[in-house]
Order: structure tokens, then sequence, then C-alpha cells
């Protein structure tokens, strides 16, 4: 019986956890970096314990201290979150064999579906459409090149072990081609200490929908229906919603079920999502599993008010599957916006400092999965993500102008945020059609596109002030001063 669990992460996907935990009356530790050391996940766990410093590699990537800590403080179950060692195999079986349970799937399913390769092995014994492509690794650069020539350019070359868009390159022709394998077998090593690589066809406007899908340990499994996820910028995903606005109840179902067949291929148990490419003619290809609990799985709990979280904790436990397949209906939309420490007018480079205000919104149908507050530090050390901001609707138009709506009321300076960008897109007529794809951005959005936001007129006043003040030579204390506005002031003025 799990009592007590212990959470591998930090930020907003461990309190996150914690809540579901507290909810089902299981004590929660957190650990936890010198950088995260007054964060509110920590403040809000029943134990925490400081793991090292900063950098990931030094903390939360350190699995045997992790176990320990658990062993230490008599854990009965460790989760993963996402990210770090989330998919990480060999931790999973560690956790396992030190008589402690790891909540997510068993580290052999874990290993068939985290290898691409494998997965779509899987995926074409059981006639799950693929993309045409190679079948294996590929090291040869004279079998690579001559795979490409026979599928036809353009083709995509992909890191076996890759995720994130890392060890990805597109190729449009046989002259680069060579280039860009090196590219990416050189990427693919570097993030994943695995070269392995694969060549596929690469759709030119494909949208990308995933599956979220539940198993237990007795083969019992469902599908909770699909999330479009195709507002991406370099294969990263910025915003989700569900249901997607393409799919044909027939189609959707007809997902679901392959869906669930690859699941049920590895034995797999606990929360996962599997991944397909739709192209133009509404024809789907499978394109990888994730083995564990999504960013964006929000959008799925609100259209089918399952907590995923406790489903993951009720199965680690020994628990059969409480839902059945004919229970789980779509019931309205759901829309999430990742708010990343980013500055979308400077393609979406990190922008990392303190948040001299934070102010999130509120009211009805508006959630926030969140991990900071105000006068708190953005790290460097880790992905730049601030907040989810997932907004629920009776249907799609209701969710987004709900979105709208909590962008605006979300306050934050100090530091520049991709919320601007999410208005931008909220505001864009092909996204309002939900006929969009993967290329979105590239098609249709320029960082001069962006609104340039109002000043208010208090803080206008202030700086006309200042600056006839300047003019003058002197401040209003009656100093010179070079500096015409104080950062806190344009901060301020900006959002």
């Amino acid at each position: 019986m799990i009592k007590k669990i212990l959470i591998a992460n930090r930020g907003e996907i461990a309190l996150r956890i914690m809540r579901s935990a507290h909810e089902m009356g299981i004590k929660t530790i957190a650990v936890f970096s010198d950088a995260d050391r007054n964060t509110r996940y920590v403040r809000y766990s029943d134990e925490a314990v400081h793991i090292g410093p900063s950098p990931s590699i030094q903390s939360y990537l350190c699995g045997d201290k992790i176990i320990e800590v658990a062993i230490k403080l008599g854990a009965d179950a460790i989760h993963p979150g996402y990210g770090f060692l989330s998919e990480n195999a060999d931790f999973a079986k560690k956790v396992n064999d030190a008589g402690i349970i790891f909540i997510g799937p068993s580290p052999e399913a874990m290993s068939s579906m985290g290898d691409k390769l494998k997965a779509k092995e899987t995926a074409r014994k059981f006639n799950i459409p693929l993309l045409p492509g190679s079948e294996g690794a590929i090291s040869d650069l004279a079998v690579a090149k001559k795979i490409a020539k026979k599928i036809g350019y353009p083709v995509l070359i992909k890191a076996s072990a890759g995720g994130g868009g890392k060890g990805m390159r597109i190729v449009k022709s046989e002259k680069v081609f060579e280039e860009q394998m090196e590219l990416a077998v050189s990427e693919a090593k570097s993030a994943f200490g695995d070269g392995s690589v694969f060549v596929e066809k690469y759709l030119e406007s494909p949208r990308h929908i995933e599956i979220q899908i539940l198993g237990d340990n007795f083969g019992n499994y469902v599908y909770l229906f699909e999330r479009e996820c195709s507002i991406q910028r370099r294969h990263q995903k910025l915003i989700e919603e569900a249901p997607s606005s393409k799919l044909s109840p027939e189609l959707r179902k007809e997902m679901g079920r392959s869906a669930v067949e690859i699941a049920r291929a590895v034995g797999y148990s606990s929360a996962g999502t599997v991944e397909f490419l739709l192209d133009e003619e509404m024809n789907y290809y499978f394109l990888e599993m994730n083995t564990r609990l999504q960013v964006e799985h929000p959008v799925t709990e609100m259209i089918t008010g399952v907590d995923l979280v406790k489903e993951q904790i009720r199965v680690a436990n020994g628990e059969k599957l409480r839902i059945f397949q004919e229970d789980l209906k779509i019931q309205g939309h759901a829309i999430e916006v990742r708010i990343n420490a980013e500055d979308p007018m400077n393609n979406f480079m990190p922008n990392v400092g303190k948040l001299v205000s934070y102010h999130a919104p509120k009211g009805n149908g508006v959630r926030i999965d969140d991990g900071y507050e105000e006068d708190m530090s953005i790290p460097i050390y880790y992905d730049p993500m601030i907040a989810k901001l997932i907004t629920f609707g009776k249907d799609r138009n209701e969710a987004i102008e709900r979105m709208k709506r909590a962008i605006r009321d979300y306050k934050i300076s100090g530091i520049e945020t991709t919320l601007s960008f999410a208005k931008f897109v909220m505001q864009h007529d092909v996204f309002a059609s939900g006929d969009y794809d993967t290329h979105f951005v590239e098609k249709y959005f320029k960082p001069e596109y962006l609104e340039v936001p109002k000043i208010d007129e208090e803080i206008a006043a202030l700086i006309s002030a200042r600056i006839i003040s300047e003019q003058r030579g002197f401040t209003p204390s009656g100093r010179k001063d070079t500096n015409s506005v104080t950062n806190w002031q344009r901060n301020r003025a900006l959002n």
C-alpha cells in the first residue's frame, strides 16, 4: 500500500503530483537543488531533502542519490514526473530493485518504447501505419542515401534515442544529405550518448496528434481520446488542445485502438502517450510512444474528468483500472498554453531572471499549473517553462475566448515570456478555423506581428516626468542620472 511518495522532479509538475497524492491521503517527499531551495513545491511537501548543486547532472539526474533518500525516509514509491529520469529504464529498474515502487511502466516496456526503432518494429508487427523509411539504424552513408532516394525527398534523419527535436534533420535534396546526416549523428551522440539514426519520409504539412492511454497490470486498457499538438517551434510544443478539431469520431476510434494495441504489445501499465502524424488525406502514421506523463496532460483531464496522476498511483499500487472505454466521453474543449521564460521577439531565446511581478489569472474555466511566485528567479539550469495555462469551455470557441481573457489577465514582469505569442495565436484566423499544421509558426508568425503592450497612464506619466527632468540634467532627487527609465519601470510599463 502506497503511503508515502518521493517526487523525483521539481517545479510545477512536482507540485501538481503532490496535490493529487495529498487528496489520496498520501504523504510526499520533495528533493531539491540549490536553485530550488525556497520554491513552492519544497514548502508544500511533507518532507524535503537537499540533493545537490543547481546543475541537474549534480542533482535531479542523480538516480542513486534519489533512491538513497527514498530509502532513508521510508518512501513506498517514486514518481518521476516528466523530463529528468522519467524515461530512464535503468533508473526504473534500480528503484524496483531497491524494493520501491516506480510509478510508471515497467523498465522493459519503457526500454521497448524508448528506442524509436524498437517502437516502430512493434508497430509494424501489429500493422500500425508507419511512414516509409529504414527499418533499422543506419550508419552507412551510401545505404542511407539509397533509402532516401527510394522514398523520395524531402526526408527526415532522426535520432533513434531522440526527443525534443534533437538529432533531427530535414533534408530536401541529395546534395546536402551527407552533411545533414553527419550533423544528426553528432547531435544524437552529444544529447543521448547514442548516434543511431534512421531515415523516413518527411511529411510537408502534417498535424501532430497524440493519444492518451492508461493500462494496468491485469491487461486492461483505455484510450482517453486525443490531443492536438501542432503549434510548435523547433519541434517543441507550445500550445495543445483537446480534442482535435480535425478528427472524425470514426478516425478517433481507429487511432485510439491503434494506440491501445501498441501499449498492449509491450505489456504497458500506467499512463502513456502514443504519438501520430496526420497527413492532408487524413492518413495517420505512428511516430513514437512517450512512456510517462506528458506536459500537456491537463487538457485530457479537463475533457474527461479523469485525474491521470491518481490513476498512475492506483495502477502502481496494484489496482485494476476503474475506467471502462464505454464510460469515457469527450465533454467540452480544453486548450493549454505553455508560458515559457523565452523571448518570442528574439527567436524564442531563453530569458531567465527575476519575476518582479507575477499575477496569475482566475475565473471560470481557468486552471494554472505553476511553481513560481513573485520575487522568485527563473534559474538557467532547467527548462524555461514558468507555468501551464489551461482553459476549458463547453466548446472550442468558448475555450479560445477564455484563453484570450486569461492571457490578458496574466501579469508577469521582470522577464520576457511567451504570453504575447500565445495571444497572437489565439487571435489568428487560421488557429480559430482549426485548419492548421505543424508549420504554423514558420508560415504565419513574425516577431513584428506581436502587439506592443500599452503603457498605463500612471507609468507613462512617471516616465515622462523622468525624461523631462533628465533633459534638464537632473533627477527628481537633484542628482545627475544617465538612466532615463529603470528596468523595473520598463518591465512594469510593458506588462
